[in-house]
Order: C-alpha cells, then structure tokens, then sequence
C-alpha cells in the first residue's frame, strides 16, 4: 500500500522543483496541471465537453485556455460548469496513475489547490513548500508577470500561513541545497521499513 503524500504551495513557493526533486529521487509524482493540460490538448478528453459549454476555445482540437479565460471572465457561472466537466476527468486520471504506480512505496501528488478544493481528504499527509513573502514576489515578478496578476492569484488562494498550518509537512524553499536534503530526510522517512 502506498503512502500518499500530497504536494501543494502558493505561486513561487518552489513547488514545482520540489516536485522535480522527488522524481530524481525515483518518487512518483501525479501532477494536477500537467493532467489538465493534457486533457485540454488535442484530441484530449475535455476538448469535446468544454468545446460544448464554450465553443469559442476550441482551436485546431485544443482548448485555447486564454480564450476558456476570456469566457471564464465574462460569465460568472462558467467556472462551476467546467468544474463539474473538468474535475471527474482530473480524478480519474489520477486514479490510473495511482493504480499504475500502486508498488511503489511514497507517491506524491502535486496539486496546487491541495486544501481549497478538499484533497487533501485522500492524502495520508500534506507537505507545504514555503518562503517568504518577500521572495515569493521577487520569482514570481521575475517570470514576468505583472504585480496585478500576482496580486489577482493570491487573492484565490489560500495565504501560506494558513496552508503552513494544515500542512503535516513544511519544506522551506530558500535554497535548493536545503531544500533537495529536506526532500531526501522526508522520502527516507515515509519510506523507512518498505524497502
């Protein structure tokens, strides 16, 4: 039986090389945004339900997610309906993969709204990758994205300090050394006794 470990932390936490960090390590990692992609990319299982709700975001047997965005904007009950397409595909897929990687003994899910969207529920434990505000603007503004869209996506997510207080787990990402023996301790310990 594997242990299942849920991965989640605010924009420019680090958890995406966090994420990386744990399948150097031969962990296997279920990656929320990279199933979404997948399901809105062509001839993906989304496209065909979406394209239903917004006709306009199909382009070439994609989803166009900035146009799905534009639509999202515009009309307020738009977001639950993809929801309600969108999320039973999600977990389906992360239930094959779950299946798929069922020998191994830690398998770690990435999902960035871990505790806003309840999934925590089907964890064994949560880890919450972390840092200070401070650097969390400095990477994010780095990428290029403008304060307005920063501001805008943390307004829908949970504050850090509160995720740090759900979490079983807190990895600080101040630095990658720290934060690359931080991910051995935490595999070595949740995998003691299985190998």
């Amino acid at each position: 039986m594997s242990f299942i470990l849920g991965l989640t932390g605010s924009i420019g936490m680090g958890k995406s090389t966090t994420a990386k960090m744990f399948r150097d390590l031969g962990v296997p990692v279920w990656d929320a945004d990279a199933a979404v992609h997948k399901l809105y990319d062509k001839d993906g299982a989304a496209v065909e339900p979406v394209g239903r709700l917004v006709p306009d975001a199909v382009v070439e047997g994609a989803i166009d997610r900035g146009k799905l965005r534009e639509a999202i904007a515009t009309d307020q009950t738009l977001l639950g309906q993809l929801e309600t397409v969108v999320h039973p595909l999600v977990a389906e897929d992360r239930r094959r993969f779950l299946e798929d990687n069922a020998a191994a003994p830690l398998i770690v899910l990435d999902i960035p709204l871990l505790f806003e969207t309840g999934g925590d529920a089907s964890c064994d434990a949560t880890l919450v990758v972390s840092t200070t505000a401070e650097e969390q603007r400095r990477r994010v503004l780095a990428r290029g994205t403008s304060e307005e869209t920063l501001d805008e996506l943390l307004s829908r997510q949970m504050p850090d300090a509160e995720k740090r207080a759900r979490a079983t787990y807190v990895i600080e990402t101040d630095t990658l050394d720290g934060t690359r023996a931080d991910v051995a301790h935490l595999v070595s310990q949740l995998t003691e006794g299985t190998r």
